[in-house]
Formats: C-alpha cells, structure tokens, sequence
C-alpha cells in the first residue's frame, strides 16, 4: 500500500509558500516558487491562470520579513496582479493599499482582496510565460534526474 508523507517545509516562508500554491490550485492556478523573472529579482510564487492571467504573490512570515522587503515594487512589471500572502496572525495594516492578500497557512490559502488589474503588454507576457515554462520545466527536470540539479538554471 502506498503511503502519503506529508513533508513541510523547514522555513515559515516556505510553508506560506506551500499553502499558497495548494490554494492557487483550487482556484484552477498552476504555480512555480521562487522564480527569477529579471536579474536582482525573485518571487516567491509566480502562477499562471486558466485564461493566461499571471499573478505575483510575495509571502510574508512576519513584520521583520516585510520590513526587509525593498523590492517588491520591482515585481509589479511582471504579473497581472500582485498579492501579499501572510498568516493570520500577521499585521495587515503594514500591507500597502492597493495590493491583493492572500491568508495562508502551510495547508491551504485563501483570496482576502484581490490585488488591481494591471494586464502585461504583449511582449512582456510572452516573455514572462516563457521564463515561467522554462523553470517549471527545470524543476520538473532536476525532480526526474537530480544529477542534473546544478546544470538547470
């Protein structure tokens, strides 16, 4: 009999980020993490809509976390939408208006606000969405063949 083992992630971030993704899933998302769309820039989790919508979502683990954060503007360029996604204990007065936010746990998320629409120009979606195939298929490469882990980036 197989049996499931439900691993979590060391990081609180990490667990945010694992939530995230099982609640993007839901809503029919399909998500990469920590994916690099220019240089200087890394999101935590980049996911891609049934309709090709992509969304940004930074996971915070707390004030500290989000006190550090001096680039999250830069990420705006790269997404339909951009969300913060924090925990139920997190202090979302912080959170900037006019973001979407995501409350989220090691287990599931949920959309508290949807962030504004800002759809990409044409070229930068395609550019976007190639970046996103290429590491979900490297990912997906260094699961399959983990010799091959140092090569795929």
């Amino acid at each position: 009999m197989d049996q499931i083992v439900d691993i979590l992630p060391n990081l609180p971030g990490q667990r945010l980020q694992r939530g995230v993704c099982r609640g993007l899933r839901a809503l029919d998302f399909v998500s990469v993490e920590e994916l690099v769309p220019a240089p200087g820039l890394r999101v935590d989790v980049m996911a891609l809509g049934p309709k090709g919508e992509i969304w940004v979502v930074e996971c915070k683990s707390g004030r500290a976390d989000f006190a550090a954060d001096r680039k999250w503007q830069g990420y705006l360029d790269w997404c339909d939408r951009f969300f913060w996604a924090v925990d139920s204990e997190f202090p979302v007065e912080l959170l900037p208006e006019g973001t979407g936010l995501i409350l989220a746990d090691a287990y599931d998320a949920e959309v508290v606000r949807m962030g504004p629409e800002t759809p990409l120009a044409g070229a930068r979606r395609k550019a976007v969405l190639r970046i996103f195939a290429r590491h979900a298929a490297a990912r997906l490469h260094g699961l399959r063949d983990p010799a091959m882990q140092s090569q795929l980036s």
